[in-house]
């Protein structure tokens, strides 16, 4: 056997696959330059940004929900042969997500991280592959994202959706004000009703032509926040990616 081959077989997967990623730069990189304030809420990077974080909790709760069940699993039966192939099969299903997360973040969010190094086997057999997927450090790290990332998603998916429908609600409001005096009692969007302490009750509508249009710029500017407030919440999960799941 040639020496290029056994230096090939060095870098052969348990699993019968090559590593994540073999390019020999190891730094993350950005894939394109985020657009300006001014056009961030119309731009199609924000737009990925957008379908990440609404994308980010159904893969988040997924991958929650494997990496919790298996750990709880191999711990339960770890007294016993069976708790160290349920482990094992921890960190090789949480290198999958991490795969699929990576993939994300790159076609998503303008980031590419290169995967982690390929696991090692020392022992031949269906043995060695189970205690090489033990010491995979890259498996625990994956495994540690899908939990540490959890809360992050739920957090990450209420904040962006509440601000997008919002903006975008307030922003627009001149174009369906005409609705609540026609169908509702409403003389317009109602911001409060409530009764003080003497029985004296305070109601504010938004009915006036600059009340509309005062509300209307108030929502285009949390439009415009919006953006650099996914952008934030997104350097996050950007952040997580290149220090969990990538090399």
């Amino acid at each position: 056997m040639s020496s290029s081959r056994s230096m090939q077989d060095q870098d052969w997967d348990v699993l019968g696959e090559y590593g994540d990623d073999l390019r020999p730069d190891a730094r993350a990189r950005r894939t394109e330059q985020a657009p300006p304030f001014w056009l961030a809420p119309f731009s199609r990077h924000y737009f990925r940004e957008i379908g990440y974080v609404l994308t980010a909790l159904p893969v988040a709760i997924a991958g929650f929900t494997v990496a919790i069940t298996l750990f709880c699993l191999g711990l339960g039966t770890f007294v016993t042969v069976l708790g160290l192939p349920v482990l094992a099969a921890l960190t090789t299903a949480c290198r999958g997500f991490g795969r699929l997360e990576r993939a994300r973040v790159r076609g998503m969010l303008g980031l590419d991280v290169q995967g982690p190094k390929p696991v090692r086997r020392v022992r031949p057999g269906s043995w060695g592959a189970i205690t090489a997927r033990l010491a995979d450090a890259s498996g625990w790290k994956a495994a540690l994202y899908q939990v540490v990332m959890f809360p992050w998603a739920i957090f990450s998916f209420a904040l962006t959706l509440v601000f997008l429908l919002l903006g975008w609600l307030m922003a627009l409001y001149p174009v369906y004000h005409w609705v609540f005096p026609t169908y509702t009692p409403w003389r317009g969007y109602r911001l409060f009703d409530y009764r003080d302490g003497h029985h004296v009750q305070h109601v504010y509508y938004i009915e006036g032509t600059w009340q509309i249009a005062g509300f209307s710029l108030l929502g285009v500017l949390v439009v415009f926040l919006t953006a650099r407030l996914v952008r934030g919440l997104t350097n996050v999960n950007r952040a997580a990616a290149q220090g969990l799941l990538g090399r």
